[in-house]
């Protein structure tokens, strides 16, 4: 490779990095969001005129009215100020300009890569999936918006959680793009071991839905206790048959049993991957070489880290879900899924490596 293609190579792979870290901290961006109550303040989606907001009196006041029509003020926040409306309309604006910004970083350096040939079919490929999951992410985040305007005072937890999935899905895609694009050294590992890792990312994309249904529903704020619900280490409601049907699943915030069950598996979801991880990360010590034993020490590490961000976000939840410990415990949740994927990349059966 010559100089002029060694300086492109460069040039793509800290493109690919910047466009990780843009979806890194939309993802916790569209957190913050969702905690302060700020994503039905814009109450339209226009993807050109949108980008300016309000820039004078009479263009606050004619926002703030839309969102007067809204059942989110009429049901929770009736007789908010204008001053207020300003604040949760901050956070969904940012959140909106940040997803036109990666727009534009994606789409310029992207045409000039193709017209330099300094990308591979391989890359082009991978680009042309995340373009797809980027495009899905801003439609459900739309769908999920709408959801939020009609009856309900806050979105659909179920479509919120769609819309969760599918940014994770997209900073996960990318970060394996960029990584692939960079070149991997790929180390051995036992069968017991692969098989290990892939219960765990099984069980971490279970526990990051359940994450996003717990968010919400805003369960913690029913549940604020720990490590007990309430007093009870499972709520008595989801011991009655009756609320057993597809009325509590679909209007979850009538009956409350949804947002018991949720919290109920969310909780113990996360006792069952801590104890996996103890017992995975222990034969990992005594099986794997010295030096790649920093995977069980980053697992035990992250997930005490994980752990500790949810009771603090729970037992803060009073009236309200604490933004920092809640955009936290979320933000923490996708690099420990990141770092699952990670290493299910780079661990390979002997066999594997033989025939790359």
């Amino acid at each position: 490779m010559n100089n002029t293609g060694l300086k492109l190579r460069n040039w793509v792979l800290v493109w690919l990095f910047v466009g990780v870290v843009m979806v890194f901290f939309q993802i916790m961006i569209g957190g913050v969001t969702r905690l302060t109550g700020s994503g039905l303040s814009i109450t339209k989606w226009e993807i050109v005129t949108g980008t300016i907001p309000p820039m004078n009196e009479a263009e606050w006041h004619k926002a703030f009215d839309l969102y007067k029509s809204t059942p989110q003020y009429q049901k929770i926040n009736k007789g908010m100020s204008l001053p207020d409306f300003k604040f949760i309309f901050f956070w969904e604006y940012i959140h909106r300009l940040w997803a036109r910004t990666m727009g534009f970083v994606f789409l310029i350096p992207f045409l000039l890569f193709i017209w330099f040939n300094a990308l591979s079919k391989e890359t082009i490929r991978r680009l042309g999936v995340v373009v797809l999951i980027a495009a899905c992410a801003a439609v459900f985040g739309w769908i999920m918006v709408a959801s939020g305007l009609t009856t309900r005072p806050w979105v659909n937890a179920y479509k919120l959680t769609i819309h969760l999935s599918l940014g994770i899905s997209l900073f996960i895609f990318l970060f394996y793009t960029w990584i692939k694009e960079k070149g991997i050294t790929y180390l051995p590992i036992d069968s017991v071991g692969k098989k290990g890792i892939q219960i765990l990312i099984a069980l971490g994309i279970i526990q990051v839905c359940f994450g996003g249904f717990v968010s919400g529903m805003k369960s913690a704020l029913n549940y604020p206790t720990w490590p007990m619900m309430n007093d009870m280490w499972i709520p008595d409601m989801l011991f009655e048959r009756s609320l057993w049907n597809m009325d509590s699943v679909l209007f979850y915030d009538q009956s409350g049993f949804m947002s018991a069950l949720v919290q109920v598996i969310h909780r113990y979801m996360g006792y069952l991957i801590s104890l996996f991880i103890i017992v995975f990360s222990i034969r990992w010590l005594k099986i794997q070489t010295v030096n790649v034993q920093w995977v069980a020490y980053s697992l035990v590490g992250i997930i005490v880290v994980q752990v500790l961000l949810g009771i603090f976000t729970l037992v803060g939840s009073k009236g309200s879900i604490p933004v920092f410990y809640g955009t936290l415990h979320q933000s923490v949740g996708i690099l420990f899924l990141t770092f699952l994927f990670y290493i299910n990349i780079r661990f390979k059966p002997v066999k594997e490596i033989r025939s790359l």
